[in-house]
This record gives C-alpha cells, structure tokens and sequence, in this order.
C-alpha cells in the first residue's frame, strides 16, 4: 500500500489521531508533548501515530495536508493543525466539543 494511502486510512478510520514525535506518555519534542496533552485533558479517547518510527510517513505525512511542521492532528477526518491551533481550541473549550463530535460520528 502506498503510504499516502496508509495516512488516508488511518486519518479516516480514527476519529481524532495525532501524528506526534514519541507517544503521548513519552513525547520527544515540546511541540508534541504540549499537544498530546491538551488532547488528554479533552478526555476524549484518540489515536497516535509516532512519526519517528515510521520514516516513511516521517517524510511524506507533509505532502498528505500540504502542512509541514509536526504535529498533526486530525479530528473527523479533517486536518485541523498543529501544536498552536490545537492548544488555542483547546483553551477556547471547543477542543472537546470537537472531539467528541467526531468520536460521536463514527460511533453512528
């Protein structure tokens, strides 16, 4: 499968996903650690995808949304931005909503 592809899918099969450096519990950067965060204070369940164990999405998840800094999130489907605009949602309180609007989707 070509790894656009295997973004593709992963985007659309998870209602909220993060393509982070490190995992949620173990974050190698700043930028990752303090989004993944304000995605866990949400409460709201969502995937991960840590991008230094994958090379090939490492080099190709930036042509995937035309986006090219890390971390990435994703929430119904949609690529809603990085570390700033998930962090400036989630201090709005609409973070959650959109969360759970998604989660509640897919569950449908």
């Amino acid at each position: 499968m070509d790894v656009l592809e295997r973004i593709d899918q992963q985007v659309k099969n998870n209602p909220v996903v993060i393509y982070m450096k490190g995992t949620p519990q173990f974050p190698v950067c700043g930028f990752s650690s303090r989004t993944s965060a304000a995605l866990q204070q949400t409460g709201v369940e969502f995937a991960y995808v840590n991008i230094m164990e994958d090379p090939e999405i490492f080099e190709n998840l930036p042509r995937y949304a035309d986006w090219p800094t890390f971390p990435q999130v994703y929430v119904g489907g949609e690529l809603i931005g990085g570390c700033d605009i998930t962090l400036e949602l989630h201090e709005k309180g609409e973070l959650q909503s959109m969360m759970e609007k998604a989660v509640g989707s897919q569950a449908e």
